[in-house]
């Protein structure tokens, strides 16, 4: 029964993982999308925002507020340049890591970890109109 404590440390191995890519991904897809403003018309997206909570967190003067945002604006077109040439291989790497995490998983956990996944990116992308599961039975 050697095999149980390398499987195990295998699983936490690539839960560990997934929940480094996952708090990465996230942090990054964050920053950049509050910095790029892809979605002006969402609420709490954008320079904007970012401004906002940066003003209310550090309590920025104005002339600061006002600097900040020239900041973000000025390095606008980096971060979607940045974005636009790195999202593909984030993507791809993505996609793999959650491949390798699914092969160790049973078929319950898969099912299981693919409404995480849906509900990680329905948080990404701000989609409140994501419906909840049947059952209820979740974390809130």
């Amino acid at each position: 029964m050697e095999e149980r404590p390398t499987l195990n440390r295998s699983k936490l191995s690539a839960v560990a993982l997934l929940a480094v890519v996952f708090l990465a991904g996230g942090a990054a897809g964050w920053l950049l999308r509050e910095t790029t403003d892809h979605d002006r018309g969402g609420r709490g997206r954008g320079p904007d925002a970012m401004v906002a909570y940066l003003t209310r967190e550090l309590k920025l003067s104005a002339a600061q507020s006002d600097s900040v945002r020239a900041i973000f604006a000025r390095h606008r077109p980096e971060i979607e340049a940045l974005w636009a040439q790195s999202r593909p291989r984030f993507d791809s790497i993505k996609t793999r890591v959650r491949a390798e995490i699914d092969a160790q998983l049973t078929p319950e956990q898969r099912a299981q970890h693919q409404r995480l996944v849906e509900e990680a990116e329905h948080h990404r992308r701000g989609d409140s109109t994501k419906a909840k599961p049947e059952g209820g039975g979740g974390r809130n």
